[in-house]
This record gives C-alpha cells, sequence and structure tokens, in this order.
C-alpha cells in the first residue's frame, strides 16, 4: 500500500470522527439557561480532540488544496473593486 493512500485512509477516519464528534455536539446542545448534559471536562476533552484532528487534517492535506464546489471554476477570476478610469 503506498504512503498516498495511507494518508488517505487517514484523511477518510478523521473526517469521519470529526463528523461523529460535531453530531453528537449537535445532538447534546441545551437551549440556553439549562444545564449541558455533558461534564465541563468531557466539553474540554471534545474540544481538544477536535483541534487535534483539525491540525492532524491540515499536516496530511496537499498545500494549496482546498474544498471546491463542483461548478466552480477552475480558472482564477480577478474582480477590480474600483470603479473605472474615465476617459
Amino acid at each position: 500500500m503506498s504512503n498516498e493512500s495511507d494518508q488517505d485512509k487517514e484523511l477518510k477516519v478523521l473526517r469521519a470522527v470529526k463528523m461523529v464528534i460535531t453530531n453528537v455536539i449537535k445532538d447534546t446542545t441545551t437551549e440556553p439557561g439549562m444545564k449541558h448534559p455533558l461534564s465541563d471536562v468531557t466539553i474540554n476533552d471534545i474540544r481538544q480532540c477536535l483541534a487535534l484532528i483539525t491540525s492532524r487534517e491540515h499536516e496530511l492535506a496537499p498545500t494549496g488544496k482546498r474544498p471546491r464546489f463542483t461548478d466552480e471554476p477552475q480558472d482564477k477570476v480577478v474582480v477590480s473593486l474600483t470603479p473605472p478610469k474615465e476617459k
């Protein structure tokens, strides 16, 4: 198995774990003023896990790559923010 494929697999695992953790957060989020069912220690541990996952994702992701929409133009588009000069 190649190193690149190992990294791809690791990225998939990290993203799956991150998704599960964020879903747990969504499912356990309470209304303002209500006591949260998770302890402060657990909430802090979850934050640390998400930070570690994000850090490792950045290490593994190819530089210059970012998620793109399927209909997003691949060429760079430059838009001028200043009005054109009058002749």
